[in-house]
């Protein structure tokens, strides 16, 4: 693992209408590390988010990416960047397999496919990677939460990303189903893939992060180990109501 980051956010702030959204956050994220993202609902995290990803640009600061400053790329430059993102709303091809919703995403990327069967192979060795290949021929539609989460993360898999993005991919699941997805995240990091994940899910980021990173109100409160965050006081008061002193008591 390099030290040098992968992306550097340097006093980024989103307003949107006079309302301030994100007020100058700064924070990096380690090549090769899992790194997450929490926050009340409301403290600013999708709008940080969608900033790094390209979806709305910055009102002041930059966003880096290999050393390189692309603070004003659009998001559908990403993909030939290698870098890929999943959605929290899922949005599948809805009346194609899950086959052919993955070979859709292997003609994208850096490493796009040349012909057809060359996305078809792509795809099935995600599939294969994702735990979904028993259930290629099944329409995107007819599929429950969990897997249409794994669908999610298998279509930004085919673009062949050095980092992803995932957005709240455990929201909704219960426990059996959350432990499944985190091992398939940590199986994708373990593959080389770096990941910057947003998520609401505490067992997962415990389990997962190498760091996380604290916003509020739209402003970075806290950085550090899953252990040093939750254990400072202010995310404390900000995620329990309580003081450190109450809840040691």
């Amino acid at each position: 693992m390099s030290d040098t980051p992968i992306i550097e956010v340097s006093h980024i702030t989103k307003r949107f209408k006079g309302l301030t959204a994100v007020k100058d956050v700064s924070f990096t994220i380690k090549r090769g590390a899992i790194t997450g993202m929490i926050g009340p609902n409301g403290a600013g995290k999708s709008t940080t988010f969608n900033m790094i990803c390209g979806y709305y640009p910055p009102t002041e600061g930059k966003i880096f990416y290999d050393g390189k400053d692309i603070t004003d790329k659009k998001a559908y430059d990403y993909t030939n960047m290698k870098v890929s993102r999943t959605f929290q709303i899922m949005k599948p091809l809805k009346n194609l397999s899950v086959l052919d919703n993955v070979v859709a995403s292997a003609w994208f990327g850096h490493a796009a496919a040349k012909n057809e069967r060359q996305a078809r192979e792509k795809a099935m060795e995600v599939l294969q990677f994702t735990g979904l290949y028993e259930k290629r021929h099944v329409l995107s539609k007819d599929m429950g939460t969990p897997d249409q989460k794994r669908l999610e993360m298998a279509r930004a898999l085919a673009t062949s990303p050095q980092l992803l993005f995932l957005d709240e991919n455990m929201a909704g699941l219960n426990p059996a189903e959350t432990e499944e997805a985190i091992k398939l995240i940590r199986r994708i990091n373990e593959s080389g893939v770096t990941i910057f994940l947003i998520e609401h899910i505490m067992q997962a980021v415990v389990s997962l992060c190498e760091e996380v990173i604290v916003l509020h109100h739209g402003e970075k409160i806290a950085v550090g180990t899953p252990d040093e965050v939750m254990n400072d006081p202010y995310v404390m008061e900000v995620y329990l109501g309580v003081k450190k002193e109450d809840a040691d008591a």
